[in-house]
């Protein structure tokens, strides 16, 4: 699903409020659900799931077109764990 589709989406269900009004709301949701994410390093919504910050050691790795053992650097990653209720809907 786009974002177009699931604006449209929304607005089917609640006509009275305009797409762009609609478009505000959804990017004012997803700000703070990754202000959340990053601050507290975890988001839980219940009935639909948690997201959370995983952190990925330093590895090796190869690069694929020289085959070069290569180090890969830490990193932090958002992973999501959908509630019992959204796995059921599945």
């Amino acid at each position: 699903m786009t974002k177009a589709e699931f604006i449209g989406k929304i607005q089917g269900s609640a006509s009275e409020i305009s797409k762009k009004e609609i478009s505000q709301i959804v990017e004012a949701v997803f700000e703070t659900v990754a202000e959340a994410i990053s601050k507290d390093e975890r988001f839980s919504y219940p009935g639909f799931g948690t997201f959370t910050v995983r952190k990925r050691a330093a590895r090796k790795g190869r690069n694929p077109r020289t085959r070069k053992e290569i180090t890969i650097k830490a990193s932090k990653t958002v992973a999501f764990k959908p509630a019992p209720v959204m796995k059921d809907k599945l």
